[in-house]
């Protein structure tokens, strides 16, 4: 069975809001596919096929909706490509590279140097390689600074797995001051702290024998990352300390533990797990930037622009953002609130800090499979687009549900939820919530803050008084 998207594949790329895509994009390997100045050499030969495309929708009498919404999103692909002033390269990463191949933007120090160890935490970078052959790289926090925070004597510490979210990596733990950060409140509180960084991260950009600037190395959505890299890591942490771990996840580290232990994966070495801005259902996502590019389909989109890896900061999703921000709905020029929503408690330094080492990279098809979480209002396994394929790689002609009712109803769980958060909105929540109705009383502990948006989680200056206090006391009751 083939997993993932490579040459010879197809991707939706217009459904019309209907089971089946009117027409699919063939994904072309980067050595076959022409470089972009020779496509937008022809834009008059694009105009007029998209003008030939609606005529053919109203003979086939679709809806005038459907027929506005289609011509709608044609005009914008065309507006998108005709932003391109520069030709493309044919690629699979979007980062720049000198002629020698070597790349301009490399990785600064690593999360233990330039993070932790500063402030006299002990810190160790460890390599994790998956079964598909991803080289992760995690950080373990052994113990608090200058060896305090409890656990001593022959009594061992328990270890605590930190997973980031999508666009982010590990750093994101770290931002604030040791007081304020919660991996080093956990370290300081007598936990065994490990710090995630899924693939394609700046740290995770390895592979046995893939090329991080080749198109195949991009061939995952966090369905990969829910099977393979998850349970590689906590495979590794079991192995060396002989422990169940709680696990803390924020916004798609929410979503893929969720994923996996519906599956029942994972939780006969998972002792409990604190979900931070919890994603599962995305369906009335508030974030302006986030509606406008699901609705057009963010991730088709680059597909067509020849782009396997999804690089925040490179000159090619630049101008694609660029489009996305001519929307008079979405204010770019305050762009953390209009991914997040109106955070309440960031100050200055977190946000500058936060600038300096993030967005990451991700995969073009994760973006597409989150845009399918978004429009399908299901919480499912990467969608081909077609019967045909989903037969292919699944088996069934649609891809298969995760049931979010199969976790053990005695496994604790915290949720933690902002009102103002516009990725994972409390209507979300509650349908989250309602999946998990039949929980044990006692093993499901929720809380609300009305003034957190998303990226209060994780950098909000009082977020150790109202959610991390909290996270350490569910730990320790649940022991």
């Amino acid at each position: 069975m083939k997993l993932g998207v490579g040459p010879g594949d197809h991707l939706p790329l217009l459904s019309l809001g209907k089971k089946e895509p009117i027409f699919s994009l063939s994904v072309e390997s980067s050595r076959n596919r022409p470089k972009f100045s020779r496509f937008r050499s022809h834009t008059d030969i694009i105009a007029i096929n998209a003008v030939l495309f609606c005529v053919s929708l109203i003979i086939l009498s679709v809806t005038p909706e459907e027929i506005m919404g289609v011509c709608k999103f044609l005009g914008f692909l065309w507006v998108v490509v005709m932003l391109s002033i520069q030709p493309y390269p044919a690629f699979g990463s979007s980062r720049l590279t000198s002629d020698v191949g070597a790349v301009m933007n490399p990785p600064p120090l690593g999360i233990c140097a330039s993070a932790v160890t500063k402030y006299g935490y002990k810190c160790q970078e460890i390599d994790v390689t998956t079964e598909d052959g991803y080289i992760l790289s995690i950080q373990r926090i052994p113990e608090g600074r200058g060896g305090g925070g409890g656990g001593g004597g022959r009594r061992k510490r328990q270890p605590v797995l930190l997973q980031h979210g999508v666009l982010v990596d590990g750093m994101t733990w770290l931002l604030n001051s040791p007081e304020q950060s919660l991996a080093l409140i956990l370290a300081d509180h007598g936990y065994d702290v490990w710090i995630a960084n899924t693939r394609g991260t700046s740290f995770s950009r390895r592979h046995v024998s893939l090329d991080p600037d080749k198109p195949e190395f991009w061939n995952w959505t966090w369905d990969e990352i829910a099977a393979r890299d998850l349970p590689a890591v906590i495979a590794y942490i079991f192995q060396q300390t002989s422990q169940k771990i709680h696990y803390v996840g924020h916004s798609l580290g929410t979503l893929i533990a969720l994923a996996s232990f519906s599956e029942g994966k994972q939780i006969d070495k998972v002792k409990s797990a604190a979900l931070l801005s919890p994603i599962a259902y995305l369906s009335h996502m508030t974030t302006a930037l986030g509606v406008v590019a699901a609705k057009v389909f963010v991730g088709e989109i680059t597909i067509v622009f020849g782009l396997a890896e999804f690089y925040p900061k490179g000159e090619e999703v630049s101008r694609f953002l660029k489009g996305l921000c001519a929307d008079p709905k979405v204010d770019c020029y305050d762009l953390m609130s209009a991914i997040t929503g109106k955070n309440c408690c960031l100050n200055g330094s977190t946000v500058d800090a936060f600038l300096r080492s993030e967005p990451q990279s991700t995969s073009t098809k994760n973006m597409v499979h989150l845009a399918q979480t978004v429009r399908d209002g299901i919480l499912a396994k990467y969608d081909y687009g077609n019967p045909v394929f989903n037969l292919e790689h699944y088996g069934v002609p649609r891809p298969p549900i995760y049931n979010i009712s199969n976790i053990p109803k005695d496994f604790p769980l915290f949720m933690s939820y902002g009102g103002q958060d516009a990725l994972s909105d409390p209507k979300d929540v509650a349908t989250l919530l309602d999946d998990l109705k039949w929980h044990d009383e006692g093993k499901l502990s929720v809380q609300y803050i009305k003034d957190y948006a998303h990226a209060d989680f994780i950098m909000g200056v009082t977020a150790k008084d109202v959610i991390y206090d909290k996270i350490i006391s569910f730990f320790t009751r649940n022991q």
